[in-house]
């Protein structure tokens, strides 16, 4: 059963990865659709963090991004507390890692093995989370949801306030 939602999220991870580099075609899915649409509206309103954030991590992740950025992920929901907003965080910022490492120079090898690196922890290891959530279709309705309502809406402050924590996260596991 874990599979295909492995698979699924590594499809998801491929696309946005893609996305971020730049190669531009049709979304496969809702699913992909939403999270470049969240994706990007995150990283436009934390940019700043984000390529702070991209700098030191790139200075002290080594010959292996996706072992350091699964470092990173391991942290970040160590509290327990995965959510939307998190997730979103998780994607964005791998989206911004392939994008700089690919134009250092880095192979597509170096972005495959990230979007795996998210497959594997949230499609496996993070089965359970995802399932009570209702998988990627789950992440479909909250986006759904929160597109409907407007745009300085309760829940879309929601949504980026826990991705906040996901960012905190990650800064804090970089500086330490």
């Amino acid at each position: 059963m874990s599979c295909w939602l492995r698979e699924e999220t590594l499809s998801l991870a491929r696309d946005y990865i893609e996305h971020s580099l730049g190669l531009q075609r049709t979304p496969p899915s809702e699913t992909a659709k939403a999270m470049r649409c969240l994706g990007k509206e995150m990283e436009k309103q934390h940019q700043s963090k984000f390529n702070s954030l991209l700098h030191t991590f790139i200075t002290t992740c080594g010959p292996e991004p996706s072992l350091s950025l699964r470092k990173v992920m391991e942290e970040m929901v160590g509290d327990g507390k995965l959510n939307w907003g998190r997730v979103v965080s998780l994607f964005t910022f791998t989206g911004v890692l392939a994008k700089e490492l690919y134009s250092q120079g880095e192979s597509m090898d170096c972005c495959t093995k990230l979007a795996e690196t998210i497959a594997d922890y949230l499609g496996s290891e993070k089965r359970e989370w995802l399932m009570q959530n209702e998988g990627w279709e789950g992440f479909c309705k909250f986006f759904q949801s929160a597109k409907e309502v407007n745009q300085e809406s309760t829940m879309k402050t929601a949504l980026f306030a826990a991705a906040g924590v996901g960012i905190a996260g990650i800064t804090f596991l970089l500086v330490r």
